[in-house]
């Protein structure tokens, strides 16, 4: 019985020209045209130091391995940084002025100052959030001196061993708005499974095999082909416009299978929950993939940052975020903790959508058919 519904709603499906338009043609299209507009902007912006300012007071001074880290990156050719070592004052004065990008508070932890949220401002960050989780365990080996701590932090201290790109999070935040377009196939399955919307899924309802089964053997076929489709836009970024997603292709595509299992699923709650017709319903998905997609970054990097500064709970609540922000850390973090905690959050998100559909089908019922 499986294997028939599951090749009956494939074949149903691959008919359905608007949706696979939506779902499979709409993101390569997208895709090029964001590699014909970005194409030149990571290579104006990737070697160009950023200017900074640390404020010279005595915590810096008692800061040796702050202060030795900062150097290091702020010398030679290929520095990260013009560094200019200033009281509070003069700080906030060139900030103020856009003469620095931000300024460094020697605190604990160390404090970031910016004026407007962007790429350098990022990188900032970035540096910091790194240098207080190496500086943290080099503190932790009291047994050596402190030479060889120091050398340990310069050794660990860079952003990532990826080059920043500018335009790697439009890549990032597009891949998790075609997983989210799958929420059109979640609605289409829903829809046919309620006997009021269709005489196809009257039929559906009266005929002998389970309600739930059919259900559950039709989204098979969604997940299958939305998961198919996502490979072809992987493949053709990574093989045709030749994005750099690192070497970490494996969590990759772990992030896209269970990103397309998280945009069929919130289709399909939301075609539950909403009584009305599918034109509707359609226009409310679209809507929500692009606000949050937006959030995310899609058509501004710097918003993604200043949500995240500045409304920190809707970087957490926002589905299409948590997969972007999971193939950020993923290309430009050692660690995989920040990885895992997007996708965790993101499994909770499916889990939610999964008992939602199933409990408002399962105690659906029609007077008539």
């Amino acid at each position: 019985m499986f294997v028939h519904i599951f090749r009956y709603r494939l074949k149903c499906l691959f008919k359905d020209k608007v949706t696979i338009f939506w779902t499979m043609i709409f993101p390569l299209v997208l895709a090029t045209f964001f590699q014909l507009a970005l194409a030149n902007i990571g290579n104006n912006e990737r070697f160009s130091p950023i200017e900074v300012a640390v404020v010279n007071d005595e915590n810096y001074n008692n800061n040796q391995i702050f202060k030795t880290v900062l150097n290091e990156v702020s010398t030679g050719e290929e520095r990260i940084f013009n560094l200019q070592t200033v009281t509070l004052e003069n700080a906030a004065r060139l900030l103020q002025d856009g003469e620095i990008a931000g300024y460094m508070v020697a605190e604990t932890p160390v404090r970031l100052v910016v004026s407007k949220s962007g790429l350098r401002q990022n990188i900032i960050k970035i540096f910091l959030d790194r240098f207080m989780q190496t500086s943290s365990a080099a503190m932790a080996v009291r047994a050596q001196d402190f030479d060889s701590i120091g050398k340990e932090v310069l050794e660990e201290v860079s952003i990532s061993k990826a080059e920043p790109n500018i335009h790697l999070n439009y890549f990032y935040s597009l891949i998790a708005m075609a997983c989210f377009y799958g929420s059109l196939f979640g609605l289409r399955e829903v829809m046919e499974i309620q006997a009021d919307n269709s005489s196809i899924a009257a039929r559906i309802n009266i005929a002998p095999t389970h309600k739930l089964k059919a259900f559950i053997y039709s989204m098979c076929a969604s997940f299958f082909i939305h998961i198919v489709e996502l490979l072809i836009l992987l493949i053709y970024l990574i093989l045709v416009l030749k994005v750099d997603f690192g070497a970490r292709i494996g969590y990759v595509l772990l992030t896209t299978i269970i990103g397309s299992i998280a945009g069929v699923s919130f289709g399909a709650i939301v075609s539950a929950l909403i009584k009305k017709k599918e034109g509707l319903k359609i226009a409310i998905l679209i809507t929500f993939s692009m606000v949050c997609s937006f959030l995310a970054g899609m058509m501004m990097h710097s918003i993604k940052y200043s949500v995240s500064e500045n409304v920190p709970i809707l970087s957490y609540l926002n589905p299409v975020n948590l997969l972007t922000d999971a193939l950020y850390s993923l290309h430009f973090f050692d660690s995989l903790s920040r990885y895992w905690l997007n996708m965790a959050l993101l499994t909770m998100f499916i889990l939610v959508f999964w008992f939602g559909t199933y409990f408002i089908v399962r105690r659906r019922k029609y007077a008539s058919i």
